[in-house]
């Protein structure tokens, strides 16, 4: 597989972890509560070799009527690429799935997970590619950790509301 293809999985994943940020809404409201909107930030990725790169992302969220559902577009780009994410998320009883598709590279995939207390917990899935999300959501800010075995192995970012 190309690093260009791996990297772009990767960020996928990235993208993946960004749209499960939820807001710690109240037990009565969906877990979306609160989300929609235009949400911004920086990290860095790293890769297989031990390099690393500083990533811009924009995540612009719907939220369903009900705060069950979400759709989302994400920008990101570092120095040497950029790509844009779609999905799609449903949230019951505190159980989390959904797809995702970078849609300038034909790449999509599932992912699943838990949410509870301001943390989520979330596996993303694809063709030879598989990651593990942890997010911490607190007020208007967003930190997303994600960790892989491929050649992208990991990223680190921070996203607050615009």
């Amino acid at each position: 597989m190309g690093l260009g293809i791996a990297m772009s999985r990767g960020l996928t994943a990235i993208g993946a972890a960004v749209l499960l940020s939820v807001s710690a809404a109240s037990a009565d409201a969906g877990p979306f509560e609160g989300l929609g909107g235009v949400w911004t930030g920086r990290g860095t990725i790293q890769l297989e070799d031990g390099s690393s790169e500083k990533i811009r992302c924009k995540a612009t969220y719907a939220v369903s009527g009900d705060a069950q559902g979400l759709n989302q577009t994400l920008l990101c780009a570092s120095d040497s690429y950029k790509f844009e994410l779609k999905s799609n998320v449903l949230a019951r009883g505190g159980i989390l799935s959904g797809d995702w598709r970078e849609t300038s590279r034909n790449v999509g995939g599932t992912l699943e997970g838990r949410a509870g207390n301001g943390q989520f917990n979330v596996d993303v899935s694809a063709p030879a590619f598989t990651a593990k999300l942890k997010l911490t959501t607190n007020g208007n800010r967003q930190d997303v950790v994600i960790r892989s075995d491929g050649q992208f192995r990991g990223a680190n970012i921070s996203l607050s509301r615009s």
